[in-house]
């Protein structure tokens, strides 16, 4: 159990790492891929306001959290509205894109399963 947490801790920290850098220091293909006219609006939607550049300084922040062990429980809660979105992105206006938007969201639910124990604090009287 323990193993299959750091996999799932350090794969989902690295993504959303990635993620951010590669926003950040334009690392991605240059050329935006084909959207539908859906996606585009969302897209462009986000582009013209700051919310874009917060959303990639959250994955950032939420990378780092889960790659750095002592801080993973957190990390998995700040990632969560970001994975949530991506899944529902995917659901929406990407169908053919699902797989990764389910895994992502397996992974972060598992996550928040297996940090349960320090949420309950949050939670309990």
């Amino acid at each position: 159990m323990k193993i299959v947490t750091t996999v799932a801790r350090v794969l989902l920290g690295a993504l959303f790492l990635w993620g951010g850098i590669a926003f950040f220091f334009h690392l991605g293909p240059k050329e935006m891929p084909k959207m539908s006219a859906d996606q585009t609006t969302f897209m462009s939607g986000l582009n013209v306001s700051y919310l874009f550049k917060f959303v990639k300084v959250t994955e950032l922040l939420a990378g780092l959290l889960l790659l750095i062990n002592r801080t993973a429980a957190l990390g998995a809660i700040v990632a969560l509205p970001i994975t949530l979105n991506i899944f529902l992105y995917n659901a929406i206006l990407a169908p053919e894109q699902m797989v990764m938007g389910i895994v992502i969201l397996l992974f972060n639910l598992y996550l928040l399963y297996a940090y349960r124990e320090k949420y309950l604090p949050m939670v309990s009287k």
